[in-house]
């Protein structure tokens, strides 16, 4: 198989994987973890659950 045509392929596996109907707020949820949890896991992984939450907040209008 030619390297153009295999990253066709692979181009059109990967959007079938991707595709979502509905927006954000229609497919994510808040994530609400204990302290101990959050206590346990690294600094970055915090920043992004925090980040994801904050988007909630203010697209979905999520409470806190």
């Amino acid at each position: 198989m030619g390297k153009g045509l295999m990253l066709a392929a692979m181009a059109v596996a990967m959007a079938g994987c991707m595709a979502v109907t509905g927006g954000f707020c229609a497919v994510s949820s808040p994530l609400r973890l204990s302290a101990t949890t959050i206590d346990a896991l690294p600094d970055a992984e915090v920043k992004a659950l925090l980040a994801h939450n904050r988007k909630g907040e203010k697209l979905c209008g999520w409470k806190p």
